[in-house]
């Protein structure tokens, strides 16, 4: 015990007898230390005292959909941390291949008596979705906050970074380092991220370089899957169309753009440049070190957190978006275009 006591008040720089005060609930310590020592134990491994054991707030659902695109992970993280600290217990539902759907996650959560549940880039995001699910759901009493989408049917908050803007982030990048054929790689044309990012790509494409819309939709949008192999694969359409550039709706979707590039024989950055979205943990250490549009994570995060602490505690926010900046973070990835040399 002696050990532990000494381990512990070296870890939160406090006396032993400090220690010895907060673990037999002791009176005449300030707060701030109390928590020094409390976060010591649990860095150390160390079980906290029955007694001192923070009592839930309650349950909150939170439903994404698979884990293997690491942006998922990095946003669940986010909110199951700011929950915590809030005093509830996030409980995460992930909607795999062939797994339980959304429908049957919400389900369970709801029978599991849950204060409220956050949907990350759930059905909300689909146009082609029933949006009546969400209604039936407000209509049992389960406040619920949907991230990454959006629909004028579903009376609810959401929280989304701003996809128009990323993309002529992107673009504007790209057309700096003298690139004029550029495409873009995302996944279904059925949901809002997606046409939000064609619609940002569009307008900048044209404003910047005088494109029609047509000609930008027609040969420089090339829809598949947010996987690697989807992002391969169209990257390959788009090299096939004399693009120079690949700006991709994920990083595992860039991924796969500098692998078709690779099988090519082409180099990225010298040959082709490549632009990821989200800028997922480890990105940034890639061969080459992807240029990606930051995702808000922290930011979106704990804004859905708060929404929905606001609306479990009976003051709900309006039907309305809480749209959040992306930022263009430039790795190596992004060259001057073929032929364009002199550029910097």
């Amino acid at each position: 015990m002696t050990t532990r006591l000494a381990d512990i008040a070296a870890q939160a720089g406090v006396s032993e007898a400090t220690v010895s005060r907060v673990l037999n609930g002791k009176p005449g310590v300030a707060a701030t230390t109390r928590q020094s020592v409390l976060a010591a134990l649990d860095v150390l491994g160390y079980e906290r005292p029955v007694r001192l054991r923070q009592r839930s707030a309650g349950l909150v659902g939170l439903i994404t959909p698979e884990l293997e695109n690491p942006i998922f992970p990095a946003l669940a993280q986010v909110i199951g941390q700011a929950l915590t600290r809030q005093g509830y217990t996030p409980v995460l539902a992930t909607q795999t291949p062939g797994g339980s759907t959304e429908d049957e996650l919400t389900e369970m959560l709801v029978d599991r008596g849950v204060a409220g549940i956050i949907y990350v880039s759930g059905l909300h995001a689909d146009t082609t979705a029933d949006m009546q699910r969400y209604e039936q759901l407000r209509a049992q009493g389960v406040p619920f906050v949907l991230v990454d989408g959006f629909s004028p049917k579903v009376q609810a908050p959401f929280i989304s970074p701003d996809d128009r803007a990323a993309m002529a982030l992107a673009v504007t990048h790209l057309v700096s380092l003298g690139h004029t054929r550029i495409g873009l790689a995302l996944g279904p044309k059925r949901f809002v991220p997606v046409q939000r990012k064609i619609e940002g790509f569009v307008r900048t494409m044209q404003e910047q370089l005088g494109l029609s819309a047509e000609t930008i939709e027609t040969d420089l949008v090339q829809h598949s899957l947010y996987t690697l192999e989807g992002g391969q694969a169209a990257a390959t359409a788009l090299i096939d169309r004399d693009c120079t550039a690949v700006v991709c709706a994920s990083d595992m979707m860039a991924l796969g753009a500098i692998r078709a590039a690779r099988q090519r024989g082409l180099d990225v950055p010298r040959d082709i440049s490549v632009v990821g979205f989200d800028d997922s943990p480890l990105i940034a250490f890639t061969d080459p070190p992807l240029t990606t549009i930051r995702k808000p994570v922290p930011a979106m995060g704990q804004a859905a957190v708060r929404t929905l602490l606001e609306e479990i505690g009976g003051t709900p926010a309006p039907h309305s978006e809480f749209v959040f900046m992306p930022e263009l973070v430039v790795r190596g990835s992004t060259a001057s275009a073929p032929g364009d040399r002199s550029r910097p």
